[in-house]
């Protein structure tokens, strides 16, 4: 397993990190996991909490202890996989689409629109061009929420 999601994360090729930031984003989904209602929202959250862990692993934080129970942990990654790599992929595409000059590696929620406006700035593209397209595209996926 450890193979297959070091394999992922090289595929979504996001920024590695220091060990702080991983920890605060580690702590930042504890938070949304504590908050969200729901046996849906809360999955989400696990599959956050995965992606979150999993990352700073890849990223060589290997001193990193996993936030949640390993059986939650593996719900966790059973959304991740599809969730994620449907974002990145979203992302890849809207860039392509609006002709970004570098390839949009990003999964950032795309239901909410300053972290659109924040992706928009970081590739240099039209902030409402940005968020009209990927407001059109997302009608079309429920994965990304």
């Amino acid at each position: 397993m450890n193979l297959i999601i070091l394999i992922w994360h090289n595929y979504l090729d996001m920024p590695r990190h220091d060990l702080a930031w991983h920890e605060n984003d580690i702590a930042e989904e504890l938070e949304e996991l504590h908050e969200a209602r729901g046996i849906i929202n809360r999955w989400s959250e696990y599959s956050d909490i995965s992606y979150t862990y999993t990352r700073a692993l890849w990223s060589g934080h290997k001193k990193i202890s996993l936030p949640i129970n390993y059986f939650l942990y593996l719900v966790g990654l059973a959304y991740m996989f599809p969730k994620y790599t449907l974002r990145w992929k979203f992302f890849h595409k809207l860039g392509k689409k609006l002709g970004a000059k570098n390839k949009v590696t990003e999964v950032r929620n795309p239901l909410k629109t300053h972290k659109l406006k924040e992706i928009a700035a970081n590739y240099d593209l039209n902030a409402d061009e940005f968020v009209s397209e990927a407001n059109r595209l997302m009608k079309k996926s429920f994965f990304l929420k």
